[in-house]
């Protein structure tokens, strides 16, 4: 008995880019409607006039990179594109998102809205 499958079904998902470089992202994390998925960039350390600055005196990370984006929203029946893609430094709040944990490697699940800028 032979099974029929969709033609949409093999397509690659729309949260993905084509022909992206390969990274070590977490399991697959397909966000929702307007989120997305960001991996927070280390900070340097810095060490000013000589002293020691303990992990836990030093201040969120505020940049990261898009790991996985949502297809976008719901707007007057239309769906609005995410401006952001996969592959894009972005700033984010200091205080935005939610945390997890996947893989033994911390992301944040953002709303486009909490985005604040995309780094060149």
């Amino acid at each position: 008995m032979a099974v029929k499958t969709h033609a949409a079904s093999k397509a690659a998902p729309a949260h993905t880019a084509p022909n992206s470089a390969p990274t070590r992202t977490p399991t697959k994390i397909a966000p929702l409607a307007d989120r997305a998925v960001v991996q927070p960039l280390e900070e340097s350390e810095q060490m000013r006039g000589g002293l020691y600055i303990p992990d836990t005196a030093k201040e969120k990370p505020q940049q990261g990179k898009i790991i996985a984006v949502g297809p976008g929203r719901f707007e007057k029946d239309k769906r609005v594109p995410m401006e952001v893609k996969v592959g894009d430094r972005v700033l984010y709040g200091k205080y935005s998102g939610a945390e997890i944990t996947v893989d033994d490697a911390q992301v944040l699940i953002l709303r486009e809205s909490d985005i604040l800028a995309i780094i060149g």
